[in-house]
Order: structure tokens, then sequence, then C-alpha cells
């Protein structure tokens, strides 16, 4: 179990490569949120009214985005995930997508979306360069989809996944694993995903709900689900050449198709850790569950220099905490949900 310990002084930040916090973890992804919007309400995320939402004048633009992610990329950082929210609400976004792929250094350009509006940008995604996408999607029951997300979608999620397929897209979905609620839709997810070559990763329940729903006794374990598709499909075993830093553990069958599994509350990974997060409002985070974060907004729209975001950039990861502590009785969740961090 990891412990939290108070990071080292911020003085103490290296100034060059490679981008490092005080624990020696070495920094090369960022999650980029372009806004805090969504069209679904799915209740461990958002409540169903009344979800604040950061005015439009105040979100980053494209062009302070651009500048915050080409100063990030000299400092180390090689892959962006775009988040929300649900990221294709965001007006014009294959602008940002082909803008962010001219960057030198960037070798990796992902988006996360929750697939409703995925069937009428498809085309528009992938003309501005973007290759890959995670897909979130909890279960195929139409019901228990309308339970989970308070909206009636499923049918444009999957004619979404359908049309993202046949452009060409690179896919992996996402679930939210929830004990009592979701067991049934492990064994569909997975057949799902093996009859279309998808990925299917699991992602065990956390404190990120904007109703303070959460308790450990509704975490549906990876242990218990990598135990439901072995019996069904046979054994699972870890996938040897897996990236360490990766946050979802790849299993194989002996098929050879994959499942993963993002343990974060059952087997924190937080010491091969090597993510930022940028929220649309500009707020750097160096975890999902920090407490602190750094407002970089002023140095993108001003006058300053790229020095000053660099070493703002440089200070931030160096104060990253060993570990988030969600299994301890000390645990405080983040005051910010997930849909206003981005996923």
């Amino acid at each position: 179990m990891l412990v939290q310990l108070a990071p080292g002084p911020a003085s103490q930040a290296p100034l060059t490569a490679p981008l490092i916090d005080s624990y020696g973890r070495v920094h090369s992804d960022l999650r980029v949120s372009v806004t805090d919007r969504c069209n679904i309400r799915c209740f461990y995320c958002m409540p169903e009214k009344g979800a604040q939402f950061t005015p439009v004048r105040s979100l980053l633009t494209f062009e302070e985005i651009f500048r915050f992610v080409k100063t990030a990329v000299r400092l180390g950082i090689s892959k962006i995930r775009l988040t929300g929210g649900e990221p294709l609400l965001r007006p014009n976004l294959p602008r940002l997508i082909a803008s962010l792929l001219t960057v030198d250094g960037i070798r990796d350009l992902a988006l996360t979306t929750n697939g409703v509006l995925l069937s009428d940008t498809t085309e528009s995604l992938y003309s501005a360069g973007l290759r890959r996408l995670n897909i979130h999607l909890d279960t195929l029951d139409r019901e228990r989809f309308r339970a989970l997300t308070r909206r009636d979608d499923l049918h444009r999620v999957l004619a979404g996944i359908d049309r993202a397929l046949a452009a060409g897209f690179s896919i992996k979905l996402n679930a939210v694993a929830i004990k009592g609620l979701t067991e049934a839709d492990v064994l569909p997810l997975v057949r799902f995903g093996r009859e279309r070559n998808i990925e299917v990763r699991f992602i065990e329940f956390m404190p990120l709900d904007a109703q303070e729903l959460w308790s450990l006794d509704r975490v549906l374990t990876a242990d218990r689900m990598i135990e439901m598709l072995s019996r069904e499909f046979g054994p699972l075993t870890p996938v040897p050449d897996a990236d360490p830093r990766a946050p979802a553990t790849e299993y194989r069958y002996v098929d050879g198709y994959r499942t993963g599994f993002i343990a974060s509350v059952t087997r924190p990974f937080c010491m091969n850790c090597n993510r930022l997060r940028l929220t649309a409002d500009g707020k750097l985070r160096y975890c999902l569950f920090a407490r602190e974060e750094t407002d970089i907004k002023p140095l993108l729209n001003g006058s300053d220099s790229s020095a000053g975001i660099e070493a703002a950039i440089r200070s931030t990861v160096w104060q990253k905490w060993r570990g988030h502590e969600i299994n301890r009785a000390t645990f405080v969740a983040p005051q910010r949900p997930m849909y206003s961090i981005g996923g």
C-alpha cells in the first residue's frame, strides 16, 4: 500500500530535462480537458441536475492549449490525450487536433469520448489526423445504460463505434466497474470487443463522483472480473511486455485477445505514474486525486515567457505526492469531481 508523503520543496525541482518529480518518476503523458460540459449524466461522475460548469469565456482557448502543449513537449511530454467532460461538445475541435499534430515531439495523440456524437464527427476527426479513440461504454443493455447515464443514447454510441471502426480508427472501450450494478455487463462487453477486435478496459469505481456515492464495498475489483472472464473465456495471463507506466494492466487470452484493468483502488500504480492533467479552465494537476493545483492560465494568455510556463510545470511535477491513499482512513477526496478535472 502506498503511503502519501509530503512532497519535496518546489525550489528543488531540477531545471533541466527530464520532467521528474521528487520520487524519480519521469513524466511523459498529458491529459488535456477541453470542456467540463457533458451530454450525458453518469451518476458516478455528475449530478443529474445542478452541475457547475466553467463559463465559456474562462475555458482555455485553443491558442492557450497549443502554447502549453508546445512548452510541455519541450520538457519531455510526448503523449497527449484530449478529454472532457465530453470533448466533442467543444466547437471546432478538429482544428485543435490538427494544430497539435504539427508539434514536433508528439508521438501519440488520442481522444476520450462517450461516443454519443461520434457518428456526426468521425470524418472530421479523421481528416484532422486523429487515429486513436477511447470510447466510454459501461453496458450494452439499454435500460441499464439509461439508469447509469440518465440518457437514452446507447444506440448513438453503438452507431458511433461502428462508424469509427469503418473509418479506420484504433479503438479501446472503457467501462467503469461497480459492484451490485455492472457485474452483468462484464462478459457481454468482452464478447462485443472480441467480435470487433476492440480491447475493453475495466476501471474500478473511484471516489471522484460529484454526489459522493462512492464506497469501497461498491468497487467491482479487477481480481473478481479476471475470475469471471477466466471461467467464460479461458485463462488470462499478464502481458509480459506491457508498458509498466500505463494505467491499465493488460491480460491476454490463449487466442491473443487482450483485456485491460485499471485497478486504481485495489492495485494502485502510483509509483509508475507518468501523467499530468490540464483542466479546461487552465489548472495543472499532478494527480486525479490531488488536493492542489497550479493556475496556468495567467501564464498562457499574457506576455509571460515560455520560461515561466516551464518553471510552473516543473514546480507542479516536483510537488507530486507519492500515492493517493484511497485505502487509508486519512484519504480526502478531491474537491473537483471527475467531469471538472478531465477523464
